[in-house]
């Protein structure tokens, strides 16, 4: 074999070297920073071969063939560009940068990916000094017959599963990261009131929720469906009550999911000693299939002629103390059977959510 064909047979184990490395930089970057951004994926795919700039040899090595020629006559191949003192290096100009541009998660896609592609070439045959300047060579497996070969059979695998997992990546990135989808399925409470933000303007919004009544300690298994959020809780109603998560209802575990599209809006209604029914008929008949609900504090004139019935069970929605009426998230029907025939002086805002067509 001349040494032009060696050479070029070199060029090719480079080349699919720098694209396994590639293909698992990009595809680690978007799984484990939740992303599908193309500046972010380039990013990673340049961190992924930054450690071959000691090999003239290497396609980056030879767009960079004066500071590869320069590693090249001082170090040994897979050592200083090959280590995490290089990966925390290029971390803390990343994160610098990534602080005057506003862009930190961005940034840290580089040296990601230059972290991953060395971690990488622990599996080869000959390993690389990831703790330089100490001269131990990591080796992820120590059978021999087991290391891949650089232009390998094994490789091919290896590229097209990182392939697959690139694509897999992206999917999760764009439907809201590995994060929120882990979350989903884990029912981390962050992940359920991430999800909620993310889709409550535009969707009905419902809880799945495993636990007991606070009450009783009996089952409180169901769907409901989410009213709004008060705090970190959720305030859901299964058409019979209104009631709190971690207050009226002890979760052992909730998932939150968007279900029919809708449009919740917001109406405030202001009484001046008139009668509250008819303007809350009125906000009944122009939205004849919206779900309304009412908080707010309004002053009534005869307080001896409203009966609450207080249930443990249900969420505190209407309380009465001297004159004035408190209500959260009091149904609208509810509210002008209450309030029939009282005269008012106060301000309800009325939650309206309305599905749509």
């Amino acid at each position: 074999m001349t040494s032009g064909e060696l050479l070029e047979l070199s060029f090719d184990n480079f080349l699919m070297l720098a694209l396994t490395h590639a293909a698992i930089a990009t595809a680690g970057v978007s799984l484990i920073l939740s992303t599908s951004n193309p500046m972010a994926l380039g990013l990673a795919i340049i961190g992924s071969q930054l450690p071959d700039l000691d090999s003239t040899t290497s396609i980056i090595g030879q767009v960079c063939f004066p500071l590869s020629s320069w590693i090249e006559d001082r170090y040994p191949h897979r050592t200083v560009t090959h280590c995490l003192l290089t990966s925390a290096a290029l971390a803390i100009a990343s994160l610098v940068t990534g602080i005057v541009l506003g862009e930190i998660r961005l940034c840290l896609a580089l040296p990601l990916g230059h972290l991953l592609s060395c971690f990488s070439d622990t599996f080869t045959k000959q390993g690389v000094q990831l703790f330089w300047p100490e001269p131990v060579w990591c080796i992820s497996v120590s059978n021999p017959r087991r290391r891949l070969r650089t232009g390998g059979s094994s490789e091919l695998w290896i590229l097209a599963a990182a392939t697959a997992l690139l694509f897999l990546g992206i999917h999760l990135a764009n439907d809201g990261g590995l994060t929120k989808t882990v979350g989903r399925s884990l029912a981390l409470r962050d992940s359920a009131v991430k999800v909620y933000n993310d889709s409550a303007s535009e969707r009905q919004m419902l809880a799945r929720i495993t636990g007991v009544w606070a009450s009783d300690r009996t089952r409180a298994d169901g769907r409901y469906t989410i009213v709004d959020m008060s705090g970190s809780e959720f305030i859901v109603t299964d058409g019979r009550g209104v009631y709190q998560t971690n207050e009226q209802i002890i979760v052992d575990r909730l998932t939150v999911e968007p279900g029919e599209p809708a449009t919740t809006t917001m109406q405030s209604l202001s009484f001046d000693d008139e009668l509250a029914t008819e303007k809350l008929q009125q906000l009944r008949a122009s939205a004849s299939q919206a779900v309304i609900t009412l908080s707010g504090s309004v002053t009534v004139d005869y307080p001896d002629e409203i009966a609450i019935s207080p249930d443990p069970r249900t969420y505190p929605t209407a309380t009465l103390t001297g004159q004035t009426l408190k209500l959260s998230y009091l149904p609208l029907d509810q509210a002008i059977a209450l309030m029939r025939e009282q005269y008012v002086v106060g301000t309800l805002q009325a939650r309206l959510v309305q599905l749509r067509p």
